[in-house]
Order: C-alpha cells, then sequence, then structure tokens
C-alpha cells in the first residue's frame, strides 16, 4: 500500500491548487455607431438573467478566485483591469495563477480593492464589457445578487455574479460548478468549463480508486496547518473537513471540530501529534514564515513526531 503514498500526495497537491447557467438565446442590438452587437441572456449564480455581449472583449474580476477562475477557464486575455490584490509584489507568491500572469496583471488599471470592494467610478472608466463578481462561499466576504444588482445599476455595465464555493462538500461543489458554467457561458468558454470539471471528477474519482480500500486502522492520521481565511494565519488555523484528505481517506486529526474553517489550540496539536502535517503555502505571508517558522522555534511544536522525522 505504501509504494502508493507519493503519487497519491502529488495528485492530491495537483487538485487541491484547483483549489476549485446558461445561456436563453442571442439577440443583436443596434450599436451607437450602427454596427450590430450580438447579445445575449445568461442565468447567473443567483438566479440573475444578465444581458452580455457577443461575443465579449473584456471583463473585471470582483472578488475572491475570480481571477482564478477565469485563468481556469484560459479566458485571462479578456481580463482590462484587476483590483489592489494583483498590484501587490510577494517575495513568496502562493497562487499559481499570479506566478504565470502576475508581470502583466499588475500592470492593467486598478477598479476596486480586494475582496469585491469596487470602486464604479473606476469600473466606468475603464469600461469593460463585462464584471465578473465572487466571493469565498460561507465567509464575511461572499458576494450576493443585491451586490450585484447595485454595482450593475451604479456602472451601467453587465454584471455576472456567482458563490464561489468549493470542493468541501456537495453544496459548494454545485456553486463552484455552477460558477464555472456561467463563466463559460458568458465568455464562450463552455467547452472549456466543461474540461474542467470533468477534470476534477476524474481526479477525485481515481484518488477513490487508489485509497478507498485503506481499512481504518491503516489510514494515516494528518494535520493541515496555516490555512488561509480571510487573510494567511499561522498553525492553529486549520479546516476540518479539509477536501483532499477525505479524497485520499486520511484521518484528519481535526475531524471532529466541524466542517469549516476553526483555530484549534496548540496544545491540542501537540497532544494529537500527526504522523503527517501539511502547511498551507499563504501562511508564508506572515512574518518569520508563519506556521512554517512556528514548527522551527516553538519548542513544543518542535517535538512533534512529523517535525522531527521531517
Amino acid at each position: 500500500m505504501m509504494k502508493n503514498v507519493y503519487p497519491v500526495i502529488l495528485t492530491v497537491l495537483v487538485l487541491a491548487t484547483i483549489v476549485f447557467c446558461g445561456c436563453t438565446g442571442s439577440t443583436e442590438s443596434p450599436a451607437s455607431a450602427g454596427t450590430p452587437v450580438k447579445e445575449q441572456t445568461v442565468t447567473d449564480g443567483f438566479d440573475r438573467s444578465v444581458t452580455v455581449p457577443v461575443p465579449v472583449g473584456s471583463v473585471l474580476c470582483s472578488g475572491s478566485g475570480c481571477v482564478r477562475y477565469l485563468v481556469y477557464l484560459q479566458g485571462e486575455d479578456l481580463i482590462s483591469g484587476v483590483d489592489s490584490i494583483e498590484k501587490e509584489i510577494r517575495e513568496i507568491e502562493g497562487r499559481p495563477y499570479s506566478l504565470v500572469h502576475g508581470d502583466w496583471l499588475k500592470d492593467l488599471p486598478l477598479f476596486g480593492e480586494f475582496r469585491g470592494k469596487d470602486d464604479p467610478e473606476k469600473v466606468i472608466g475603464i469600461s469593460p464589457d463585462l464584471v465578473f463578481k465572487t466571493g469565498s462561499t460561507g465567509t464575511a466576504y461572499g458576494t450576493s445578487a443585491a451586490e450585484a444588482d447595485t454595482l450593475q445599476e451604479r456602472t451601467g455595465i453587465p454584471v455576472v455574479a456567482f458563490p464561489y464555493g468549493s470542493l468541501r462538500n456537495e453544496a459548494e461543489k454545485s456553486d463552484m460548478y455552477t460558477g464555472l458554467r456561467v463563466m463559460g457561458a458568458s465568455i464562450g468558454k463552455q467547452d472549456r468549463a466543461e474540461e474542467v470539471i470533468a477534470y476534477i471528477e476524474a481526479t477525485m474519482a481515481d484518488l477513490e480508486q487508489r485509497t478507498g480500500d485503506i481499512h481504518a486502522d491503516q489510514r494515516k492520521r494528518v494535520y493541515i496547518g496555516g490555512v488561509s481565511s480571510a487573510g494567511a494565519h499561522g498553525i492553529i488555523s486549520t479546516e476540518p473537513a479539509y477536501p483532499p484528505f477525505l479524497w485520499v481517506h486520511a484521518d484528519n486529526v481535526a475531524s471532529g471540530l466541524g466542517t469549516a474553517h476553526v483555530d484549534v489550540a496548540k496544545e491540542a496539536l501537540v497532544d494529537w501529534d500527526p504522523e503527517y502535517i501539511f502547511i498551507d503555502v499563504g501562511t508564508t505571508q506572515m512574518d518569520n514564515e508563519g506556521a512554517i517558522g512556528q514548527l522551527k522555534t516553538d519548542p513544543a511544536l518542535r517535538g512533534l513526531s512529523a517535525v522531527k522525522e521531517g
């Protein structure tokens, strides 16, 4: 069984970074210059009917994870402005899409602050064809139909909104897939959206096939620390229902604490003494390497089996 551990871990990490509505017809309307412009009506993730141009030539992505989804759909060339998070230069970058596209994204015009704090005047100045608006499900930074309506009314620009979702449970996975499909329908990337969703499903099925028969008494005891939640956090920040652990039937030592983000007592982590500790790279945005620095310097944490054994 152990010979499959490293391929499984690699696959989990790849999928974890993905740490992951249709059209009701098209019409033509006269443009101000007299050139016919096609339009279509898209039903967004809040069941709002939004009329968008066809094709869409430029977009803004507002809210946590919105740019990430657009990159998944290979639609990054449409981005015509960014929020403040894309302007930051970090010594250690934890967002894969920013590692690839950050150099040019940071040079685009600014339309607002991160986490969906849009400036309508700046949005109007950039004049995109469409604004996508989303936010982290279950947090204070999620978005809503009312916020989307307000931004659309104040700018006169179509706003397509949806909950960001996650792979934590079936309901949030449905939100995630809906978001991808809504974006795909809006920019003509429906096929790519289905490819991304199919990849996620196939990878989870592969992990289930390879690990589903591990007996409960043989499952590795694991912990994920430094989990980001509205910013970077240290070692005590964790996710009791961390999806990658569920996919490989690992024994999450914090699983009894619920499903959402939670801070655990350091003493509890020491008492659990997990065999394997995983660290969310977002923690490196903190001073002194965040959770990694804590594992290096805190005497109690240095005594953990996973730390001593590397």
